[in-house]
């Protein structure tokens, strides 16, 4: 149950990654999150996609939805194990079943 989001490309630029996706998450208005906590008070699909990732990697800093790309921002820069975990926690967000994912 639930459709994974495709992830159309990955861009990196120091320690910002930005996940062209292939749906809109948010409407004309960004949607900024700096902490889990803060993350956490909203009840948005924005906001509960950030704490997600906010919870996956202790190392992301801040994260921005505008329409379809998301961008994060990681304190030590982008790994391919942090890479992974975040394109899997995007690719994953609206899943519901554990055999569904990815």
């Amino acid at each position: 149950m639930g459709q994974t989001i495709q992830i159309l490309k990955t861009s990196i630029v120091d320690k910002v990654a930005m996940f062209d996706t292939d749906r809109s998450l948010t409407g004309q208005d960004g949607h900024s999150y700096a902490t889990l906590a803060e993350a956490e008070e909203a009840e948005t699909f924005p906001a509960q996609l950030a704490a997600r990732l906010f919870a996956g990697d202790s190392a992301v800093d801040n994260v921005y939805l505008f329409s379809n790309v998301i961008s994060v921002a990681r304190l030590r820069g982008w790994d391919e194990e942090g890479q992974a975990i975040a394109e899997a926690t995007i690719r994953d967000f609206f899943v519901v079943y554990e055999e569904n994912k990815g």
